[in-house]
């Protein structure tokens, strides 16, 4: 767990990232900068640190065997040892973020580091180093007087609410590679590119990657396996993804064998979900955990991921967040066509 609420930036530094492949370039600050107005930092702070996921942590890894191999993590624990060498090398990070950026599906943007102090985590107050790219700009109308009379000009910008791709390095566990937290809102290409290629970093064994990683397991069993071409009815099927999502709400620790024996019940079923964790496993080149704490956060952002919609031709919507017994399907001779009998007792 970490907050934010008493944190401070003490320097700030902005280079151009181009895309290598294309013939871009990388172009430097020649010094690190300091807003004076009090409501830019804090609404910098915001657009840095508010989109963090919390509980969700990662670390550096060793390049062959030796962590300052890692570029960015030797980077970072220079700056740590001595604040001084923050300019010379966020440098060095964008040289080595421009050297990765050789694909043509990476985008140009501006890297912002940026170093933080009074940083809350389990581990106590610390220093943190972020770096941050955005890469996508938004178009605003700002409305301007001009000869007495309010007029509309178009201005392209940053929004404060969308951070492309994000890394916050907190000062505590650096034998172990640091306590890092990532961000990427682009696609899989992308985030290898940046998690990968860039950072060298991992998931560190904690509750959220383990939760969020059997989440994504059920889901895709359900996809893949528990559907229609293998004779489940579609109402089945969410309500396995139904009662999935709700023993993970109501639930502190997770157990496998209770999660099998209340959620997916059927003998053959647990068989065939047992073969496809096996191969989910292997393709993912993952061990998924069968008894782990379970995160809240994970539950909570996984949640969106696991529909629960019914569509009915073009006409109707179901949306089914209760128990499979209060819908019935039938099929109308009469009219050649399937229909659902719907149970409830209030209607809103």
């Amino acid at each position: 767990m970490f907050y934010f609420e008493d944190s401070e930036i003490h320097h700030i530094v902005i280079h151009h990232i181009g895309n290598k492949f294309e013939g871009g370039s990388l172009t430097l600050s020649e010094n690190c900068f300091l807003p004076e107005d009090t409501d830019v930092l804090n609404l910098l702070k915001s657009y840095f640190l508010s989109a963090f996921k919390k509980d969700a942590y990662y670390h550096f890894l060793p390049y062959e065997g030796d962590w300052m191999n890692n570029p960015v993590y030797a980077s970072v624990s220079s700056i740590f040892d001595q604040e001084s060498e923050f300019y010379s090398q966020s440098v060095s990070i964008a040289e080595h973020l421009f050297e990765q950026s050789n694909n043509p599906n990476i985008k140009a943007g501006e890297l912002y580091i940026v170093y933080f102090r009074n940083c809350h985590v389990e581990e106590g107050t610390c220093d943190a180093i972020g770096i941050f790219k955005s890469e996508t700009k938004d178009t605003f109308l700002k409305i301007v007087m001009n000869e007495h009379t309010y007029q509309l000009v178009g201005e392209s910008g940053l929004n404060i609410k969308k951070l492309d791709k994000a890394c916050l390095i907190f000062n505590v566990n650096r034998e172990n590679g640091y306590k890092v937290c990532i961000l990427d809102k682009t696609n899989t290409q992308e985030a290898i590119y940046w998690t990968c290629d860039f950072l060298g970093v991992e998931p560190a064994e904690a509750s959220y990657f383990q939760t969020s990683n059997y989440l994504n397991l059920c889901k895709d069993f359900v996809k893949d396996i528990y559907n229609q071409e293998n004779d489940v009815a579609r109402t089945d099927q969410i309500d396995m993804l139904n009662r999935s999502i709700n023993f993970f709400k109501d639930s502190d620790v997770f157990s496998e064998e209770r999660f099998k024996e209340e959620v997916i019940r059927e003998p053959e079923v647990i068989q065939a979900f047992e073969n496809f964790k096996n191969q989910y496993e292997t393709d993912n080149q993952m061990a998924i955990a069968d008894q782990f704490p379970i995160s809240d956060f994970a539950v909570k952002d996984e949640k969106k991921y696991f529909r629960h919609v019914l569509k009915l031709d073009k006409n109707f919507h179901v949306y089914i967040h209760g128990e499979k017994k209060y819908i019935r399907k039938g099929y109308d001779p009469d009219r050649d066509m399937n229909y659902y009998v719907l149970y409830f007792r209030n209607e809103e």
